[in-house]
């Protein structure tokens, strides 16, 4: 039951992840409210969360990133950041694997957001945004909380 709280929460921390697309960009594209897709989504470890939402707001030069869900052991989850996509490291709210998170942009579409917990990195996401708006992918590798290796592919649409 810890294990899927654990992951629950740390697909919610990736959901915030790496947003694809700036805030400032004309388009928002990354913006909005996005649920996720178990049934086309992967988690090595599992078990998968009941569910799981997650919001982008534009926040000045970033965006605020939320997340809520339900763990696969029916627990309530929930996280969230505020980053300017400038690489420097803001506190991370609610996740056990991390406190704090770094996010960065790759390209219009992809963000690589590095996840540290006491210093030290435990994760690394990446999101992409599709080129249609209508969903995005996280690339979550790294460690869980207990320090066991994590591969994880999520897949959110928008809602």
């Amino acid at each position: 039951m810890q294990s899927s709280l654990r992951n629950l929460l740390v697909a919610m921390v990736l959901a915030a992840a790496a947003i694809g697309v700036s805030a400032q960009s004309n388009n928002q594209a990354g913006m909005g409210t996005w649920k996720l897709n178990v049934a086309k989504s992967k988690y090595s470890p599992g078990p998968a969360p009941k569910s799981l939402t997650a919001k982008f707001e534009p926040a000045a030069k970033g965006v605020k990133a939320t997340t809520e869900g339900i763990g696969a052991d029916g627990k309530p989850t929930s996280s969230e950041y505020t980053t300017n996509y400038d690489g420097k490291d803001v506190p991370l709210v609610g996740s056990p694997v991390a406190n704090v998170t770094s996010v960065r942009r790759i390209d219009a579409n992809t963000t690589v957001r590095t996840d540290k917990k006491d210093g030290k990195v435990v994760q690394t996401l990446t999101r992409t945004v599709a080129k249609d708006g209508k969903s995005f992918t996280v690339s979550v590798k790294g460690t869980t909380a207990k320090g066991e290796p994590l591969d994880h592919s999520l897949v959110f649409e928008k809602m």
